[in-house]
C-alpha cells in the first residue's frame, strides 16, 4: 500500500482501533509500584492528552518508479481496559486473563503475557490498548474479527513490505523498531505505537527522509476519567520517496544468473556516461521481509551461521585481488604517462627473475615477442611485468587512483570498502618498507596487496569506456515528496577527465575486444551475437593464511558493451571454494556476463527473428510441406578457451 493510501486511511478510519497501540514489555523484572504517584496525565482532573502518530515511511523505487520497498497494513490484537482506571490489581488481572483466554480459544495459539506486564501497563498506560499479538496472519485476522469484543480490539498499524522479496536486498536494506514503547506513565507527545528505523542499505542511509513527520492525536477525558472525545489534530506527513538508479529488470537478470551459476559472487552494471548504477547484485542474498515486524531469532541465526554469508553485500563491501583485469590499468598508466606505446615490443618468456623471486607466465611455452594488444589478448604475465617496471609504481598508482581505485566510490551505503592500491605509505605501515621492484612486478599482474571491490572495478572500466570521462558513481537519482515534487536531486557530475588519446583508446578497445573474440583470447564465453564485447578476465587467490588448501580464488571479468559505443560497463566476480584451483576468469566469470548480455541483447534479436519467421510461415508452409525434411546443420561451437588461468 502506498504512503498516500495509508494517509487517506488514517484520516478516514476509526481513530481508536487504528491509533491505539502500545508495546508490551514482557521480559522486564522491574518491581511494580503498587501505589504509583500519579502524573497530571493520569489524574482524573486532567482533560486532554496530546500523543504522537508515527508517519508511514516513504517508498523506495527503482529508476522507473517500480516499488522496491513500501508499506502495508498490519493488524495487532490488543486488550483495551475500560476507563476510568480505578480497579484493584486483582480485578484488572481477572479482566485481562478472562479475555486473553477467550482470545486463545478463537485464535488457536498461545498468548504469553505476564501478570507483571499486565499490571505495569494498566497502572501507567492503561488508556492505550495492551498489544497481545503483533502482525496477525490472514487466517488469524479472520478469526479475530469474529471474536472481537469491547475489550479485544484490532490495532491497524503500518508495516514495511518488500514486494520483490530478495531482489536488491543488499541495496534496499531493512527496517527495525526504534525501541519498545516506554512502560512509564504516559506523557504528552508519547508515540502511540513504535516507529521503524532503517538498519541497512537505502533504508538506513535515507532514514531521515523516509521517516516523515509525526501527527498529533488528542484524547479528552471528563473529571471522572471517562473518555469523551478522540480526534486527529494533525495528520502525519508520510516520508519522502527515494528513487534509485537501479533497473529492477536488469537487477533481476543479474541475480538470476548468479543464483543459477555461483554459490558466492557479485555482478555490477553501470551507465558509464552518467555514473548511474543500473544493477548491483551480490549473491547469496536474503529476504528483508523476514525482518518485519521483528526478526525471527531462528532466521537470524540461520543467516548468521551460513558459511556463504548472505548478509554480506559483496558488490561494495568486499574487495578482492584483481588478477589480470588490472593489466588493462597498467597499460592505460603506460599510455597516459608516455612510458608505453601501442608499438612497444616485449618478450613473453615462460618465467622472469626479479630480484630473488621468479615470476612465471601461465603459458608453458614462450609467447614470443608481443605488442600491447597481443599481450593483453593472451594475458601474458611476463610481458606486463617488464612493461610495468618500465612504467614505474608512481605512474601506476597515480593513474589507477584517478580511475577511482583505492578509494570509496561515494555511494550512500554504509560499510563501502575503499580497496587497496599500495603506495610507499601503505607499504611502510604494513611491510615496514617502501615499494621494491618485486612489488612493482606483482602490481603489474594484479597480485600482491591490491584489492578492488566489484563496484570499483565496474566504475574503472566505465571511465575507460568513455575515453576518460569519470562520471560520479550514483545509486540514487532523487528524493520526491508525496506530491511527487522533487525534494533533492543528485544530477550527473563529472568527477575527473583523464583525456585518453584517441589512438590509445583505440588500442585499448582493440585489445579488450580481442580478449573475447580472438582465438588466443580468454573470454569467449562472454560473447553475444551481433555485438562486440570489450573486457578482460582475471584470476587471483586470496586468504587462507598461506595455506593453499584454504585459499579462495576470485575469478573476474570486467569491461564494457557495445565496445564501439558503450551502453554499459560491468564487472563480475565469482568466488571459488577453498582449495579449488579449477576456477578461472575465462571459465567462471566471463560466462556470468555472457548470460546477462544474452538476456539484455540476445532476447531482442531473438524476438525480431521470431517475428520475421512468423510473417513468412504462412507463405512458406505449402512449399515446405512438399519438400523432404533436411537434416539440421551443425551449429558453430565456441572456439577453445586458451587461457583458463586469467
Amino acid at each position: 500500500m502506498s504512503a498516500r493510501t495509508i494517509l487517506i486511511f488514517i484520516l478516514c478510519a476509526s481513530a481508536s482501533p487504528f491509533l491505539a497501540h502500545a508495546q508490551m514489555n514482557n521480559g522486564t523484572n522491574a518491581p511494580i509500584d503498587e501505589n504509583p504517584k500519579p502524573t497530571w496525565e493520569t489524574q482524573k482532573q486532567a482533560r486532554t492528552f496530546q500523543l504522537g502518530i508515527p508517519a508511514p515511511r516513504g517508498q523506495i523505487t527503482d529508476r522507473n518508479g517500480y516499488p522496491l520497498a513500501q508499506n502495508r497494513l498490519s493488524y495487532n490484537l490488543a486488550l483495551q481496559f475500560p476507563s476510568p482506571l480505578d480497579w484493584s490489581d486483582t480485578k484488572a488481572l481477572s479482566f485481562a486473563r478472562q479475555h486473553i483466554t477467550f482470545a486463545k480459544g478463537f485464535l488457536g495459539r498461545p498468548i504469553s503475557v505476564s501478570d507483571h506486564a499486565i499490571l505495569l501497563h494498566y497502572h501507567n498506560r492503561g488508556l492505550l490498548p495492551l498489544t497481545l499479538i503483533e502482525d496477525l496472519q490472514p487466517e488469524e485476522l479472520a478469526a479475530a474479527r469474529r471474536g472481537l469484543t469491547s475489550a479485544l480490539v484490532l490495532q491497524q498499524v503500518y508495516a514495511r513490505i518488500y514486494p520483490n522479496g530478495e531482489l536488491a536486498s543488499h541495496i534496499i536494506g531493512y527496517t527495525g523498531k526504534v525501541a519498545p514503547l516506554s512502560v512509564r506513565p504516559i506523557e504528552n507527545n508519547d508515540l502511540i505505537f513504535t516507529e521503524s528505523e532503517g538498519r541497512e542499505g537505502i533504508e538506513q542511509a535515507f532514514d531521515y527522509q523516509l521517516k516523515g513527520r509525526p501527527g498529533s492525536l488528542h484524547l479528552t477525558y471528563d473529571a471522572e476519567g471517562h473518555k469523551t472525545s478522540e480526534r486527529i489534530a494533525q495528520p502525519p506527513v508520510p516520508g519522502d520517496n527515494v528513487i534509485t538508479t537501479i533497473d529492477q529488470n536488469l537487477q533481476r537478470i543479474c541475480e538470476k544468473v548468479l543464483r543459477e551459476n555461483a554459490k558466492r559472487g557479485a555482478i555490477v552494471v553501470i551507465d558509464p556516461w552518467t555514473g548511474e548504477i543500473h544493477a548491483m547484485a551480490s549473491w547469496p542474498e536474503y529476504n528483508p521481509n523476514h525482518f518485519v515486524p521483528v526478526l525471527n531469532p531462528e532466521i537470524y541465526k540461520q543467516l548468521s551461521d551460513d558459511p556463504n554469508v548472505p548478509l554480506l553485500p559483496r558488490a561494495f563491501r568486499s574487495a578482492y585481488p584483481p588478477g589480470s583485469t588490472f593489466k588493462t590499468f597498467v597499460g592505460l598508466s603506460g599510455f597516459q604517462s608516455g612510458k608505453l606505446t601501442a608499438k612497444d615490443i616485449y618478450s613473453g618468456p615462460t618465467a622472469i627473475d626479479i630480484g630473488n623471486f621468479t615470476f612465471h607466465n601461465w603459458k608453458k611455452t614462450d609467447a614470443g615477442r608481443l605488442n600491447f594488444v597481443e599481450a593483453l589478448t593472451q594475458s601474458c604475465n611476463t610481458w606486463f611485468i617488464q612493461a610495468g617496471i618500465k612504467i614505474g609504481a608512481p605512474n601506476i598508482i597515480t593513474w589507477t587512483n584517478r580511475l577511482g581505485l583505492g578509494r570509496k566510490t561515494g555511494i550512500p551505503l554504509k560499510g563501502e570498502v575503499s580497496g587497496i592500491i599500495p603506495n610507499d605509505e601503505y607499504m611502510m605501515r604494513v611491510q615496514k618498507r617502501k615499494i621494491l621492484k618485486g612489488d612493482v612486478a606483482n602490481m603489474s599482474i594484479g597480485q600482491g596487496d591490491i584489492k578492488i571491490a566489484p563496484l570499483q572495478m565496474a566504475q574503472a572500466y566505465g571511465v575507460i569506456a568513455t575515453g576518460g570521462q569519470f562520471h560520479q558513481t550514483r545509486l540514487v537519482k532523487q528524493i520526491q515528496g508525496i506530491d511527487n515534487k522533487v525534494v533533492a536531486a543528485y544530477p550527473d557530475r563529472l568527477r575527473d577527465d583523464l583525456q585518453i588519446k584517441p589512438e590509445d583508446m583505440e588500442t585499448l578497445r582493440k585489445a579488450l575486444i580481442a580478449v573475447t573474440e580472438d582465438g588466443q583470447g580468454t573470454a569467449h564465453h562472454a560473447q553475444v551475437k551481433g555485438y562486440h564485447v570489450a573486457g578482460k578476465t582475471g584470476t587471483a587467490q586470496w586468504g587462507g593464511g598461506g595455506n593453499k588448501d584454504k585459499q579462495r580464488t576470485a575469478a573476474w571479468f570486467a569491461g564494457f558493451v557495445p565496445a564501439e559505443n558503450p551502453q554499459y560497463a560491468f564487472a563480475a566476480v565469482y568466488e571459488g571454494e577453498p582449495g579449488d584451483n579449477n576456477v578461472h576468469g575465462g571459465s567462471h566469470a566471463a560466462p556470468l556476463i555472457g548470460k546477462v548480455l544474452q538476456e539484455v541483447y540476445g532476447s531482442k534479436e531473438d524476438k525480431e527473428k521470431e517475428a520475421k519467421a512468423s510473417s513468412t510461415d504462412s507463405s512458406d508452409q505449402k512449399a515446405s510441406s512438399d519438400k523432404p525434411d533436411q537434416p539440421d546443420k551443425p551449429k558453430d561451437q565456441d572456439p577453445p578457451t586458451t587461457d583458463q588461468s586469467n
